[in-house]
């Protein structure tokens, strides 16, 4: 699938009505999606007949782009009912088939369903860390558990470096695939700007 299609596709992907500031819900827009997804398929051949997570699956929106990219199985995990009642109707509206678990990344060792590195792939945007101190990290311990393959996140420029060393206390190599602007609308009543670039 090309990357217009793609993106054009996941343009139609529903967003939260009400996201949650403490889960920090702020949607991957369809074009980070996009380019994020169409890159490991194209450029890195992660995706096309593997095995996917899509951690904090949100509304999700990488899930649904995932398996229209052909992965063999995927799966999104989430602690929120309300984001994976959104993840259901949206997975339903595209008539695609793909689970969704409720569970904290946290507990991910304890779900009996899940074997430790049971995913060729594991594609997430985790939450910044910015209200529970430690979640980026908490998410990279759950992908780093149940990925037997790559790894794709999405984090802060200012935990970059942080993220790499964190990487390599797993004897894994974490590089920066990709540079791209996320810019966050005004979302929650605390945020003064009208948008925010991170």
């Amino acid at each position: 699938m090309k990357l217009k299609q793609l993106e054009s596709n996941l343009q139609d992907v529903e967003v939260f009505e009400n996201p949650k500031v403490k889960w920090e819900q702020y949607p991957t827009t369809p074009h980070i999606a996009a380019r994020m997804l169409h890159t490991i398929h194209q450029v890195y051949d992660d995706i096309k007949g593997k095995t996917i997570c899509d951690l904090g699956v949100g509304c999700g929106i990488l899930g649904i782009g995932s398996v229209l990219l052909e992965s063999s199985y995927t799966v999104g995990i989430d602690i929120d009912p309300t984001a994976l009642s959104v993840a259901r109707r949206n997975v339903d509206d595209f008539e695609i088939s793909m689970d969704l678990i409720q569970c904290d990344v946290r507990h991910l060792k304890n779900l009996f369903c899940l074997k430790k590195r049971s995913f060729d792939t594991v594609i997430m945007n985790p939450p910044f860390g910015t209200k529970i101190h430690g979640i980026d990290i908490a998410f990279l311990d759950a992908a780093f558990d149940i990925c037997c393959g790559t790894i794709y996140s999405l984090h802060k420029r200012s935990t970059r470096e942080y993220i790499i060393r964190k990487a390599k206390d797993y004897g894994a190599k974490a590089s920066v695939v990709a540079e791209l602007s996320f810019d966050i609308p005004k979302t929650f009543r605390f945020h003064k700007q009208k948008s925010v670039d991170i």
